[in-house]
């Protein structure tokens, strides 16, 4: 996954019972990042 790494300042925003350990990194995708993917993402 290529992203913005947010972990830091999304530690402290994180819904209740949700970590994020040491060696793991939140990345934020852009919304148009996703879009463009979609073709690609099989529907589940």
């Amino acid at each position: 996954m290529i992203g913005r790494d947010l972990a830091g300042p999304y530690r402290s925003r994180l819904p209740e019972g949700v970590s994020i350990r040491d060696d793991e990194r939140l990345v934020v995708v852009p919304r148009v990042m996703m879009i463009a993917a979609k073709p690609d993402i099989p529907d589940a």
